[in-house]
Formats: structure tokens, sequence, C-alpha cells
């Protein structure tokens, strides 16, 4: 009996959600077939069978988030002869494994002296759940309420909130990778002493350099010169100055980053990506420009490998995109800052004592506390806002 556990999608992943059973009990699989769908917070991926052979048992149901390495089902090797498991029929000359219980199980059957073969399972493959143990109990309202109070949902199996609702309004399901964006955000907060510092910079040379280059660029590669390729170069050559922000706190100590690898935001209609531009230090602005729109298109079209969503050491959300002039944006753990560029304003500036109409925009970092300290963060900022500042005529793209 093969067991197949949950694997490690990606860098600083820990946990991953069955959004979608391939298989079912009984079916026959060959190596590296398809088993499950699994989504995290940085890639939706599917679970290979790491050899041939009958679907045995499936351990955690659709849905259903566990830990990396947790088991998710049994595969019976072809030809192999195996002792049955708890949801199989033993001949009496074979002697029945020891059910399977969560603690949570576990633990009402102890405090309430439930005898679980009396139970019935309703979980994937007649597995007991919580839910199952709490229905036996039932006897009286009060008995399930103090059970329901004595014992809190487990990660494993949460007992579904009922929310207050009127006829008009929608109640949308909670999938995967939203409750792990979730999960992660809340972390991340909880985790960091986040601090924020914003810094206006006057970006109307570089307006007017886009948009005399933008029809020709597009004409020439084939996808748009946005601003985001710009901004990144800044912050690259920022953070090749002041490498402090480059970096992350861990029990062994902080430990600033020597490769530059910048993660990008990207939305979709229902959940936000964070893939990687690798070595973005040693990329030109034309290099930046073709990989965002690279991995720009593989994020809507679902096609973003782990290799795409690993190994970021700063972060660059592009908020102005949706009009936002100023933002607090959450870290992306374990980085140590992260900057939103927002969106660029014409506003009245004064310039010699002048009024000039100017195009002007926010620059927004997040920084992480127990890391990063105010001088050395406005210092980084002060060095990207010089940068942008400094675009024009002359600024080479290739």
């Amino acid at each position: 009996m093969e067991k197949i556990f949950m694997p490690q999608l990606g860098e600083s992943v820990t946990e991953g959600t069955i959004s979608k059973w391939l298989v079912r009990v009984g079916d026959q699989v060959s190596r590296y077939d398809p088993l499950c769908e699994v989504s995290t917070d940085k890639v939706n991926a599917e679970v290979p069978s790491v050899i041939a052979g009958r679907i045995s048992e499936i351990v955690v149901a659709e849905g259903e988030t566990v830990a990396v390495g947790a088991l998710i089902c049994y595969i019976e090797v072809v030809g192999e002869k195996t002792a049955p498991t708890q949801h199989q029929i033993a001949p009496p000359s074979l002697k029945e494994t020891k059910p399977r219980y969560s603690p949570a199980v576990l633990r009402i059957a102890q405090d309430h002296q439930i005898d679980l073969v009396n139970v019935t399972g309703t979980g994937a493959g007649g597995r007991i759940t919580r839910k199952d143990v709490l229905a036996y109990l039932e006897g009286s309202s009060e008995t399930k309420a103090t059970v329901q109070e004595q014992v809190p949902p487990t990660h494993e199996e949460q007992a579904p909130s009922i929310p207050s609702t009127k006829d008009q309004d929608q109640i949308i399901p909670i999938n995967g990778v939203r409750k792990t964006i979730a999960e992660r955000m809340v972390r991340s907060k909880q985790e960091a002493p986040h601090a924020w510092m914003v810094m206006e910079a006057d970006v109307t040379n570089l307006v007017t350099f886009r948009e005399r280059k933008k029809s020709e660029f597009m004409d020439r590669e084939g996808f748009s010169l946005t601003y985001l390729p710009f901004f990144i170069k800044a912050v690259v050559e920022a953070l090749k100055e002041y490498p402090m922000i480059n970096s992350e706190w861990t029990d062994q100590g902080i430990v600033v980053k020597k490769e530059i690898h910048i993660s990008i935001a990207v939305a979709t209609e229902d959940a936000l990506f964070v893939p990687v531009i690798r070595d973005a230090d040693q990329k030109s602005i034309y290099g930046l420009a073709r990989e965002i729109n690279q991995l720009v298109r593989k994020t809507r079209e679902g096609k973003l490998t782990v290799a795409n969503l690993s190994g970021g050491t700063f972060t660059v959300n592009n908020t102005g995109a949706f009009g936002s002039v100023i933002s607090a944006p959450i870290l992306n753990p374990p980085q140590a800052a992260i900057m939103s560029v927002e969106k660029i304003v014409k506003k009245p500036v004064v310039i010699d004592n002048m009024i000039a109409l100017r195009d002007q925009v926010n620059l927004c970092l997040s920084l992480d506390h127990r890391v990063l300290d105010g001088l050395v963060c406005g210092r980084f900022l002060q060095s990207v806002k010089r940068r942008v500042e400094s675009y024009g005529e002359g600024t080479e793209i290739f």
C-alpha cells in the first residue's frame, strides 16, 4: 500500500487545499496520472501518482486544507497483497487495521465515552467526522451546546457558520485560493509589525517620454510599454544601493538577500497572484516590460508554475492601475518590504515660487519594523524617487 502525501508546491508554502479529486476509490491509475487538483496561495497544480495501482482510500475530502506532508490518499500497488482498511470488508483469516480518527473526533468520543463503532461516517470513504459524532450526541440541545463549546472546530473539520442574510443577499462560497490568501494576510499582519511611509515623485518627464514611445514600442514589440517596468528598474537600482531593504526576518537572524527577485501583484477576477521576475537587476527596462507581459498573460491563463511564484525578495504592487492614489499594502511574507505605485495624477505644484501643472505619483512603502527602520526606508524611497524623476529624453529602454 503506497501513501500519497500533500506535496511542497512552492517556497514558503506550508499547506494546500484539495480543490478537486480527479479519481475515485477503485480507479486504476498509472504512474504520473493526475490524482487531484491542489490550490495554494501561490499556485494551482495537479498532484501526480508516483506509482501504478488502484485507489484504495481517499483520506482528505474536497475543500479540505491540510499541511504539506499530510496523508491524502492510499494507492494499492498492482499485485500487492495489503491488509484492509476500515472501509474494506476483511476475510476471516485477515486482521483489520485500526481505523484512523481526527483529534477532534477522538476528543469528543473520550469526553463522552462514545464507542465510535456505533457512529456512521459520512466523510470520504466512510470516514467519521466531527459532525458525525456531534449528530450521534444529539440527544438533547443542552448536550449538543456543551459539546460545541468544549470542542472548537479544527482546521481540518471547520463547522460552517450560518450568516445572517436577507432575501436579496448573495452568499459566495470561499474557495481554496481565497481562503489561503485570507489566512496568509492575517498571519502577515499578526506576525510582522507593519509601518508605512509615502513619498511623492514628479514623473512629468517620464509621462512625456512614454507617450512619445508607446505607439512605436507596441508596433515593434507587440505588447504595451507600461509605467511599471520603469518603476521596477528604479526599485532594483535603489535595492542595490540599500541592500537591507532586500531582506527577511528569520529565527536565525535577518537574512539580507544577495539576489534581487521582484514579485509583482497580478489580480484575476477572484484571486491575487504574485509571480516573480527573477534577477530583475540584470534586466533592462525592455527586459522587465517583456517579462511583466509574459507573467501577466500566464496568470490570466492559469499557466503559472511553481518556479514563476517562488523566491521573491521584494514586491512592487501597481495599485495605480485601479485608480488608487494612496494605499498601505500588506507585506508579502517573508519579505521585509513592499512598495505600491499609485495612480499618476496631474496636479498644481509650486516650482521656484511659481505654480505649474505636473504629473505626480505617490510611492507607498510598507515595512517590517522588526527588520527595517524609518531612516533606511526613507533613504531608499528617496533613491527610488530620484531615479524615476530622472527618466525622460535620453532614457535607454533596451
